[in-house]
């Protein structure tokens, strides 16, 4: 690995630690407002940093041994890196007891963490530059998710209070994370490759980029379906 490609990586961690730190922190702060018992609230804030580490080293795992990066057991191979994180984050955010701490969230937090996806768009077009992934995943191609993390800070304060228009906001947002995971899919050497240009998308699969489609991506949803469930018990 070069020297330009090592760095991407430590910045895909780096971004990675940061921003799931900053949710820890969000609901840490929910917890202590949250009138749960101390030993409650503990065991919810290890549970679920040991969570986080926990799936960060099943992704390790897989990717360093070889077993995502073997296209020719698609998709077996990059299912559970996408399927897993969905159907947890699913069960999570319709939780009774993240019902219960929503009441404590700023509800400008869960949309201005959405930043985090500018430094995402800025390390996919680092790969582009180094051929390691396809244009169509960048900006300068099909990906306009960076879009999300402009307006995140606008969309916080000057709808802030507009349901509806939040909504909308979320909503759009899925949307063009919708379209980049498509892209990416389509853009894998495998039988429903759509996109042949070079190189084809694997990087994504290694270690550390694994974290983009592992955790990175779930994040981004996650803070979207956080961010509807909250505005859905708005009266």
């Amino acid at each position: 690995m070069n020297t330009n490609l090592t760095l991407t990586g430590v910045a895909f961690v780096l971004v990675t630690i940061v921003y799931f730190g900053l949710v820890v922190r969000t609901f840490s702060r929910a917890l202590v407002l949250s009138g749960w018992d101390t030993i409650k609230q503990q065991r919810i804030r290890t549970g679920t940093i040991l969570a986080f580490a926990g799936w960060a080293l099943v992704l390790a795992t897989l990717s360093l041994t070889g077993v995502t990066s073997n296209f020719g057991i698609f998709p077996a191979n990059a299912g559970p890196v996408l399927i897993i994180p969905m159907v947890s984050i699913l069960v999570v955010v319709f939780s009774g007891k993240v019902k219960h701490l929503l009441q404590f969230v700023p509800e400008k937090t869960l949309i201005v963490l959405q930043t985090f996806r500018f430094f995402v768009e800025m390390l996919l077009w680092s790969l582009v530059v180094q051929h390691m992934i396809p244009v169509q995943m960048s900006f300068e191609g099909r990906n306009f998710d960076i879009l999300v993390a402009i307006t995140a800070p606008f969309a916080a304060w000057l709808l802030a209070g507009k349901k509806w228009a939040l909504i909308i906001w979320n909503v759009l947002g899925l949307c063009l994370l919708l379209n980049i995971v498509t892209i990416a899919l389509l853009s894998m050497p495998t039988p429903f490759r759509v996109f042949d240009n070079e190189p084809a998308n694997t990087i994504v699969l290694e270690w550390p980029f694994i974290l983009l489609p592992g955790m990175l991506v779930p994040l981004a949803y996650g803070l979207h379906f956080l961010s509807l469930r909250q505005l859905s018990l708005r009266k």
